[in-house]
């Protein structure tokens, strides 16, 4: 059975998302939908001819898709989750999940009241050196995890002509740190396999002043289980060469990867071990898992409870910020 795919939202990312269901074998776009026409045209005829929809609406009521993809700006994912849910129709959204805590409730009824999968589009979870870490944590071979920090950071050339939608805080729902941001802060989230339950945030705008919104941030979280994560992401600046993308340590040593490629750990008492493994982008992973679990009906390796919790973790920063305390979520 092919899996057929309607693509909502057909700007850059869009572009990423199509070439990994082209790698696929029993998945293809059959639909695309954007409000530029042009940009649809193009999508659709590197999907190798789909349906060109202007609406979402119209997309789902004039296609046979099984599934949708949504690649719209931030703001616009809550009504679009909620409308494929109610068409019956299985769902990848990029990040973030939606933008407030209204909305998330209303995307978690619209998917569980039609019974459709909703995978979030956490690509970075599915770079080899993530699932080697979190295998080798879930096996105790370093202990008990005291600490984890998770890190993404980069020098962005957004300018005031450039930065579009995400310039404006209404759209965004923030800044950086709830779109590049959110990388580190699902990785972290996986990697403590536990709940939050604190949050503590500074933001800063160093370079990009033209954002309504922070183009920095470090993000302190407690987790139930006594866990500390710290979140440092940025559009601001290069970062050192050996900055990590993720470390965790732990009562029997700790575990680390650069830029997300090799792992390295080290048990106390043993020789420091690296594993040898590619550095991947992980969207053509994220793809193929997806229309996996839409064909054996399973649960992603991340789904809209856990796109909450990180969510959660979001607004908990920019709401310590704001009040200038510890946020208890």
């Amino acid at each position: 059975m092919t899996v057929k795919i309607g693509l909502i939202g057909c700007g850059g990312i869009a572009e990423v998302h199509l070439r990994g269901y082209l790698q696929v074998e029993d998945a293809r776009v059959t639909a695309v939908c954007d409000v530029v026409e042009e940009v649809a045209r193009q999508r659709a005829e590197m999907a190798g001819g789909a349906q060109v929809f202007s609406t979402i609406q119209s997309l789902l009521a004039g296609s046979d898709v099984d599934a949708v993809d949504i690649c719209l700006p931030h703001h616009l994912h809550k009504d679009a989750i909620v409308a494929a849910a109610n068409a019956g129709k299985h769902i990848l959204c990029e990040k973030p999940l939606c933008l407030t805590l209204e909305e998330a409730a209303a995307v978690q009824k619209a998917v569980s009241d039609n019974g459709v999968i909703l995978m979030c589009a956490h690509n970075q979870l599915f770079k080899p050196a993530v699932q080697r870490a979190r295998q080798l944590i879930e096996e105790g071979a370093l202990g008990q995890v005291y600490e984890l920090r998770t890190t993404d950071s980069f020098y962005h050339s957004f300018n005031m002509e450039t930065i579009g939608w995400r310039g404006h805080r209404e759209m965004i729902g923030g800044g950086e740190l709830i779109d590049t941001g959110y990388h580190p802060s699902y990785l972290l989230l996986y990697l403590a396999g536990s709940e939050p339950v604190e949050v503590s945030a500074m933001l800063s705008n160093h370079r990009l002043h033209f954002m309504d919104g922070e183009d920095s941030a470090q993000v302190l979280v407690r987790f139930a289980d006594g866990k500390v994560g710290n979140i440092v992401t940025s559009w601001a600046y290069e970062p050192t060469p050996n900055t990590e993308k993720f470390q965790v340590v732990a009562e029997r040593g700790y575990i680390y990867s650069e830029a997300g490629g090799d792992l390295h750990y080290k048990i106390r008492g043993s020789e420091p071990v690296t594993i040898p493994l590619p550095k991947t982008s992980g969207f053509n992973e994220e793809i193929a898992d997806f229309i996996t679990c839409v064909r054996e009906k399973r649960r992603p390796i991340h789904n809209e409870a856990d796109g909450i919790n990180v969510l959660k973790v979001i607004l908990g920063a920019y709401q310590s910020v704001a009040e200038k305390r510890t946020i208890i979520l």
